[in-house]
């Protein structure tokens, strides 16, 4: 059979019922319940069918259907008003418009992918999700943000799993007319296009789809089109597709052409173009580099225009693993940058932004590195992880302190109209007072724990229905004609305690260590009257075949006869399973090696629905638990071996589920409740969901980063740029000084022969400044409780004083003077410093420049 060309045709609306097409258009849809409701009136079958996706749906559904509607005067009137609701959503003020002082106009928030809705898979995982409530949460706060990504033809993958566990690929290719896009088109007609300049005089060309996230606008760059050969067409063929030279490519496309793209669409929308860049994780680092390269073109110097990127761009890093991060040969990214891709920026330039610190690091090029260089505010995703951040890429600022490091954190937050059941909206609304179930009092009286627990075990019954349909239709999918074996109607049980584990598969998230004792995990899924079920879903990559063998044990296991019942793997997480498999768990299983897991935002999905989560105190969760909303398993990080660290947590594992977890969910009242289980329910769902929405991560990137980034870069950029070409100069004159700044001698007196508490230490320190003067620098005591030698604990600082000749002492030692009142007993430890120092530097780590007393 010759091949057969597809393409989407979309339905013609009746008159009436126009307004459903701009509700499609839009994909609030994907978090708005009354929306939805609307779109599920037209053909429930059909809606559930097509995976909740209104513009497959408005194609399947017969034209008699939508004529019966449109003479349906109550239907109409409903349309027009789910219609204007959404334009006062687009159009009026929200939160960041009642804020004070200045606030960016425009911020552009870059990602290699976004998962917002099933309809448009465009995802592989946590990154991507995240990115996806990012935008949502911007939206329903005002944030105005414009995302941009690259338009994958054929996504991430496909899952499925062979008879004997082993995980199958496969890339179904999109058609982006059957999707909520639309090109970005001049007034003329003519569609927007990026080109980029590669080596050998090729020419990468794409278009620009955008998507409308509520009040966002997002942008997906797209190479599969005629103007490109047949191998650039591929360039942005599958996320996380290819490696080396094409992955670059991917990563090119997406900064260079990214920032090409939205002053596109900026100039079209009649939107001011942004002050600051969010960079989401190295993949999009490159947009720096566009951005130096329009300022050059200004009349700026490469240094010069630095400055003004640094102080507009925030970069966020994802990975507590250096094997996590995006690396280049510094050879093939030469090779780019030597060409016409960016006139006016050296290639040496762009190297030193990637260089590696280490020795094993010559001929890399790091794209976390040149992110942190390019970005003057950066952060991890947890408490934990910015600690984790700051320890790994200490090298950057060599002589600080790692608690000096610049990168703060920010904690991630997931959307909670997307992540939160439907049917727990509803009850906060009933008894509550509100569907906003992050604001609702969950330990309100108003609601009665019979109401909880109904809600709890539809959400459950809910899960269970739709894992046996999954399952059922994963095995008639591989045996097509068959009919499905009788047990899988049977697999689950809505009664039975369960526990959820969903997420990517790499090893260190130790998808089998609930198999290390598979006897008694037996014991726990089989208990005669206290059984244990569980559920399981993820994807590994496909290059990554350990991670494949972790899915093939589970899924063998799964398959015995004595338990297949009791556990299930489910093939092809998605959001539209994970919709479902979150609320359904009572509890959320995570077990990396910590310290791994940057955040885990599933758990924190989970905990939105009253789930108790049970997991290794990593990411959110070490910062979070509180010993009521769940349970943690002990790190044995000082185990002699991976084998044994192992051992030890599985068999922490098996003793919480055993004489914690399962006590409190089975034990029940004279009226069959599990009260003490409620009451770990209403205290998740009362402290967690306003800590763990992504309202409250947007606010903090506001807040904290986009705010002062956007201050920062309009105080370099003004008068043209004045302060950048006055900043980058120092910093040069700076840095060729600095080999003659030292700290000569320090002088101590003052504290008694036995110090005592109370007692002053008056410091005078003698600093060699070469052909610096003393306001270039800052001359500090560094001072804290000794401990462990030279380690220094509640460490403080204060400056010295220049001395009043100190003007007058040029070729010799500057004296520095202070004092520091020993206020605390105990052993007291101290050490002299020199930083540079300017009102212009984010802080004293900033240059990685320091002299330190000998």
């Amino acid at each position: 059979m010759k091949a057969i060309r597809k393409f989407t045709v979309r339905a013609v609306l009746p008159e009436p019922l126009a307004a459903l097409e701009e509700l499609a258009g839009n994909l609030r849809w994907s978090w708005h319940e009354p929306t939805r409701e609307l779109f599920a009136h037209i053909a429930p079958e059909i809606w559930r069918e097509v995976g909740h996706d209104p513009i497959a749906l408005l194609g399947e559904v017969e034209p008699a259907r939508l004529s019966e509607l449109a003479a349906d005067g109550g239907y109409v009137d409903w349309v027009s008003h789910q219609r204007d609701e959404l334009r006062a959503y687009l159009e009026q003020p929200r939160w960041y418009q009642s804020l004070d002082g200045t606030a960016p106009g425009t911020i552009a928030y870059f990602s290699p992918e976004f998962g917002i809705a099933a309809a448009l898979p465009q995802y592989s995982g946590g990154l991507g999700i995240l990115a996806g409530d990012h935008l949502k949460s911007a939206s329903d706060l005002g944030v105005p943000l414009v995302g941009v990504g690259l338009f994958y033809r054929a996504g991430y993958f496909s899952q499925a799993i062979s008879p004997d566990g082993w995980q199958l690929e496969s890339y179904p290719v999109l058609d982006p007319d059957g999707l909520p896009l639309a090109i970005l088109r001049r007034p003329d007609g003519s569609p927007v296009q990026v080109t980029l300049a590669l080596p050998d005089d090729r020419t990468l060309h794409a278009r620009v789809w955008q998507a409308a996230v509520g009040r966002v606008r997002l942008l997906l760059l797209d190479t599969d089109i005629p103007d490109n050969g047949d191998e650039l067409r591929l360039v942005t063929d599958r996320l996380y597709g290819g490696g080396g030279e094409h992955r670059l490519l991917q990563e090119l496309l997406l900064g260079v052409g990214g920032v090409r793209a939205v002053k596109a669409w900026a100039e079209l929308a009649g939107a001011s173009e942004p002050e600051v860049f969010h960079t989401n994780e190295g993949h999009a680092g490159f947009l720096g580099l566009e951005r130096i390269a329009d300022l050059i073109g200004d009349g700026l110097s490469f240094a010069e225009a630095l400055e003004v990127v640094r102080a507009g761009t925030v970069f966020t890093t994802h990975t507590p693993v250096a094997a996590g991060i995006d690396r280049f040969e510094a050879s093939l990214v030469e090779r780019y940058f030597s060409a016409d891709l960016l006139p006016g920026v050296a290639a040496a330039d762009v190297l030193a932004l990637g260089a590696e610190t280490s020795a094993d690091g010559a001929g890399v090029f790091n794209m976390a590195y040149m992110g942190l260089r390019l970005g003057r505010h950066a952060n991890g995703v947890s408490k934990l992880h910015g600690e984790v951040s700051r320890a790994m890429f200490r090298d950057l600022w060599p002589g600080f302190d790692v608690e000096e490091v610049p990168i703060t954190s920010i904690t991630n937050g997931v959307h909670a109209p997307t992540w939160t059941d439907s049917a727990l909206r509803s009850l906060a609304r009933a008894q509550l007072g509100g569907s906003d179930t992050t604001a609702a009092d969950w330990n309100s009286a108003q609601l009665g724990d019979d109401e909880l627990w109904s809600v709890r075990n539809d959400m459950r019954r809910q899960l269970v229905l739709d894992a046996r349909e999954r399952t059922t239709k994963a095995w008639q999918k591989q045996n097509p004609g068959g009919i499905a074996p009788g047990w899988m109607g049977e697999i689950l049980d809505p009664a039975v305690l369960t526990i959820g584990f969903a997420r990517r598969v790499p090893t260190y998230k130790r998808l089998t260590l609930m198999l290390h004792d598979q006897e008694r995990l037996r014991g726990l899924l089989l208990h005669p009257t206290r059984p244990v079920q569980i559920v399981i879903a993820g994807k590994s990559h496909p290059a990554d075949d350990e991670g494949k063998r972790l899915i093939q044990q589970l899924v063998r296991f799964a398959a015995e006869p004595e338990v297949r019942e009791r556990i299930v793997f489910l093939p092809d997480y998605d959001i539209a399973m994970a919709q479902l498999l979150y609320p359904g768990t009572d509890v959320w299983l995570n077990n990396p090696l910590r310290p791994l897991e940057a955040c885990g935002t599933s758990g924190m999905k989970a905990a939105l629905n009253g789930v108790l989560n049970l997991s290794i105190l990593d990411g959110w969760w070490s910062e979070y638990f509180d010993g009521e909303n769940g349970w943690a398993i002990p790190s044995a990080d000082s185990a002699g071996d991976a084998a044994e660290r192992d051992k030890l947590e599985a068999e922490s594992l098996y003793d919480l589920i055993e004489h914690q977890i399962v006590p409190r969910f089975y034990e029940r009242d004279h009226d069959g409740l599990p009260v003490r289980w409620l009451q770990s329910i209403r205290h998740t769902l009362a402290t967690l969901s306003p800590e763990l929405s992504a309202d409250r991560m947007v606010r903090e990137y506001v807040q904290r980063m986009y705010r002062p980034a956007g201050d920062a870069e309009a105080l370099l950029s003004a008068n043209h740029y004045e302060a950048a070409r006055a900043l980058a100069a120092w910093k040069a004159r700076v840095v060729a000084a600095w080999p003659g700044v030292s700290v000569a001698h320090v002088e101590s007196g003052g504290v008694t022969a036995v110090p005592q508490v109370g007692d002053e230490l008056h410091l005078r320190a003698h600093v060699n400044l070469g052909s610096l003067v003393p306001d270039d620098v800052a001359v500090e005591v560094v001072y804290g409780r000794s401990h462990n030698g030279d380690d220094l604990r509640e460490v403080e600082i204060r400056e010295l004083e220049p001395s009043a000749e100190a003007a007058a002492s040029e070729g010799k030692p500057v004296l520095f003077t202070g004092t520091v009142e020993l206020a605390r007993a105990g052993g007291f430890g101290y050490t002299v410093r020199v930083v540079p120092k300017n009102a212009l530097l984010a802080g004293s780590a900033e240059m990685g420049l320091i002299a330190v007393a000998s």
